[in-house]
């Protein structure tokens, strides 16, 4: 796929993570376009403007405004490596811009905040709260997304946490959303992160806002606790795609001598499990919490046990790439007898990749819509 982004602001090469050979989709999207041009276009956008951006996909905004020297804000690990990348390949230092990560908050007195609409708009309103302190009464709010992906909950945040909105005519099936702000709005509470207990046990879960399933247990984490490992002689396991960690964390008590490690692309899913698993245990166990790209710069031969619960997508986008990447990865860093158990939909067919890359899969457990595999390094 041609990775050069053309834009008034200038022409860009700008990759997806993870690299893929033969990629067919785009590091970016219409409405990273339509915010471009929009940007081009407005005769306020002067070179010493305080620019913030939420959820670049992988740092096509980040680029193209480098000039501004942008504050970028991100859940995604992957968003932030991708951006580092292409800053790089474009011949751009990498101090041009400044990232930070979903929990942290930029400078005071915000120009523009340009806003790509994240997949979970629990997401989108931690923001907004969070943010709306530092807005200026002449800031301007853009939110980009393609229409398939905007909501009218997307229009009612806005104005419910930040003021009147306008709405572009359609582009390309991309849509642009401005924001005013209306300084006699007074804040609700944050609603996040969001605590609930943890049915059949003593745990108190809290979730980020950008954590999937933040209210209540999932079906399919759900299914998994019934049925995980329970060997006594691992000592090294990893919650791989751990979310809030309750995976992890109720390995940790079935395994009293076991070193967990948590790991996750997400900040704020990290940043739950850490929380979660240092309310169960405090002081008493250690445990490693990992903002990573799956699995990359593990050693090799280094975990008796890996259990997972893949993605099937990435933003937007649906596929099994990011499953395989982990399996392959967890192959590597396996000793030998070690082993990964994994759950997925039915329809997924998980069972296909680990046979032909572990050369053995045992069905652990399936009911109507999942299904539960363990495959061990031989």
């Amino acid at each position: 796929m041609e990775n050069l982004l053309e834009i008034p602001q200038g022409q860009f090469r700008i990759r997806r993570l993870p690299f893929r050979k033969n990629e067919l989709l785009k590091a970016w999207d219409a409405a990273d376009e339509y915010l471009l041009n929009h940007l081009a276009d407005d005769e306020n956008f002067s070179a010493n403007a305080t620019v913030v951006i939420l959820n670049d996909s992988f740092g096509a905004l980040a680029v193209a405004v480098n000039g501004h020297q942008p504050t970028v804000l991100s859940d995604s690990f992957l968003s932030q490596q991708a951006t580092h990348i292409n800053l790089e390949l474009n011949g751009i230092v990498r101090d041009k811009v400044r990232l930070l990560d979903s929990l942290a908050l930029p400078d005071a007195g915000i120009d523009y905040l340009l806003i790509k609409v994240p997949k979970t708009l629990a997401l989108l309103e931690y923001q907004l709260h969070r943010l709306r302190p530092l807005l200026k009464p002449d800031s301007r709010i853009v939110l980009a997304g393609m229409v398939k992906n905007l909501p009218p909950s997307v229009w009612k945040l806005l104005e419910k946490l930040v003021g009147p909105t306008t709405t572009s005519l359609a582009w390309k099936k991309a849509r642009l959303i401005q924001a005013a702000l209306d300084p006699a709005i007074v804040l609700p509470e944050n609603p996040y992160p969001v605590c609930y207990r943890l049915e059949n046990t003593a745990f108190r879960i809290c979730n980020h806002a950008n954590v999937f399933s933040r209210d209540s247990l999932d079906i399919g984490t759900r299914f998994l606790l019934q049925h995980l490992p329970d060997n006594p002689a691992y000592r090294d396991f990893i919650d791989l795609g751990c979310g809030n960690g309750v995976v992890g964390l109720m390995l940790a008590e079935r395994l009293p001598e076991a070193n967990p490690v948590f790991v996750d692309e997400s900040f704020m899913a990290v940043a739950s499990a850490r929380q979660n698993f240092q309310a169960a245990f405090g002081e008493q166990r250690q445990a490693g919490f990992v903002v990573n790209d799956a699995l990359n710069g593990f050693p090799n031969d280094s975990a008796d046990c890996i259990v997972c619960n893949p993605p099937f997508h990435q933003q937007h986008t649906i596929g099994d790439h990011i499953a395989w990447q982990m399996f392959q990865q967890a192959y590597k860093v396996l000793r030998q007898g070690g082993e990964i158990r994994v759950i997925g939909n039915r329809h997924l067919n998980y069972h296909l990749s680990l046979k032909k890359l572990f050369g053995n899969c045992r069905q652990v457990a399936s009911n109507a819509k999942f299904v539960i595999f363990s495959c061990i390094r031989r």
